[in-house]
């Protein structure tokens, strides 16, 4: 089983820029789909973006499309999540996640870290 561990949130002014890291240990994710997703109080989890295995395609939400970029370094088993023009509304708890078994989905998960963008 892989254990994720996110890091990397934090209290950051519209318009600016955060970078968040997620870790796995317990097993190599070098042959895994990555992904992140957030969660916004009162709302749904939703996607924000998603990375191949070797890194030759990424996948976004229309809303982060252009401001977010993901990223993975599979020799430090780590994905990454660089965040910029930061809007209040990106405010979430972010997860990170990972698709282990072909055609389940993303089944692990991270813990989150809080995002909060102020005004």
């Amino acid at each position: 089983q892989v254990q994720l561990v996110e890091s990397g949130g934090g209290l950051v002014q519209a318009g600016g820029s955060l970078r968040l890291s997620c870790v796995a240990s317990g097993r190599t994710v070098s042959g895994y789909t990555m992904g992140w997703f957030r969660q916004a109080p009162g709302k749904e989890r939703e996607f924000v973006a998603q990375i191949t295995r070797n890194s030759d395609r990424t996948y976004y939400s229309d809303s982060v499309k252009g401001r977010f970029t993901i990223s993975r370094d599979n020799a430090k088993n780590t994905e990454y999540l660089q965040m910029t023009s930061l809007k209040p509304e990106d405010t979430a708890v972010y997860y990170c996640a990972a698709s282990t078994r072909p055609g389940s989905g993303y089944d692990s998960w991270g813990q989150g870290t809080q995002v909060t963008v102020s005004s």
